[in-house]
């Protein structure tokens, strides 16, 4: 029996993509799945998906870069769910591009939801956490966030930020005796999903499957792993970077394909055939959406 049976999980950006898959694989360990999510209609599929799975689940509308509804979120879940024992901060977007040619307001929305948003998510949860017997805390970060890219300079220094977070509360946390509360921090690759519709793996990698991310996210909360690196590439590149002289690093990025994996990147693409953004702007509104 899976150590997750009967933990309630709450997952932001879990009404799709990564978001949704990791919802069903905790859901099939019997875990309770607690899904807050900004866009509604997707709220209503993905309560429909788990129910078919006879999983307790619950819904709940949030925009993580607001604290106003972040406190509501807590407070509905405490009235209708109950405490969470696993926290998963996987909301986020992506604007791509070149850096100048990508409009400030979309640079500042990344780290609004990105770094803010997880921020804000960690510091009202974090409390409910602590007074659990054991609790986990999972960070969606990106393998971005070890290394520099082009044409993704805020989403990759987002990602950065999440890492270095992670790691700091995950220190003061063992340092104030709350060890009880696990972390895991997660750096994927490019994942197929329409959030990077476009974008292209570097050689010796592979764009990953949502369904294969998300059982490793969840095996490694089972196991209590502090960092999930996939694929095997990603763990080499941070060690090649500190190794390697720069020039020499810079033409083997170039040479694996890894300084223009986003040189196509479109995201999803928006109905209308407007210009193609982040999934925070599929629904047709400047909203924040899940992770990857």
């Amino acid at each position: 029996m899976s150590k997750l049976k009967g933990k309630r999980v709450l997952i932001t950006g879990g009404a799709q993509g990564i978001g949704l898959e990791m919802a069903m694989k905790f859901a099939g360990r019997g875990s309770e799945i607690v899904i807050a999510d900004i866009d509604e209609a997707k709220l209503d599929e993905a309560r429909a998906k788990l129910q078919e799975m006879r999983a307790a689940v619950w819904c709940f509308q949030v925009d993580v870069t607001n604290p106003t509804s972040i406190a509501s979120l807590r407070a509905q879940i405490a009235a209708e769910a109950g405490p969470i024992d696993i926290l998963v901060n996987n909301a986020g977007v992506v604007f791509g591009g070149p850096f100048t040619e990508t409009a400030l307001d979309k640079h500042f929305k990344t780290y609004e939801v990105n770094v803010l948003g997880l921020v804000a998510m960690t510091h009202a949860f974090l409390p409910d956490l602590i007074e659990r017997p054991t609790a986990h805390l999972v960070h969606v970060a990106s393998a971005s966030g070890l290394i520099g890219v082009p044409n993704m300079a805020t989403y990759a220094s987002s990602k950065w930020a999440v890492i270095g977070f992670g790691e700091s509360i995950r220190a003061e946390l063992n340092l104030q005796g709350h060890d009880h509360v696990h972390h895991t921090i997660v750096c994927p690759s490019y994942i197929k999903t329409g959030l990077f519709e476009g974008a292209e793996a570097p050689k010796a990698t592979s764009l990953l499957e949502p369904d294969y991310i998300a059982e490793k996210i969840v095996h490694a909360v089972e196991h209590n792993k502090v960092q999930l690196l996939e694929p095997f590439m990603v763990k080499l590149t941070p060690l090649l970077r500190d190794l390697l002289p720069t020039g020499l690093y810079d033409r083997l990025s170039h040479l694996f394909g890894a300084d223009t994996s986003m040189a196509r990147w479109t995201g999803r693409q928006q109905e209308t055939g407007q210009q193609p953004e982040a999934d925070a702007e599929q629904a047709g509104g400047d909203q924040p959406e899940a992770e990857r």
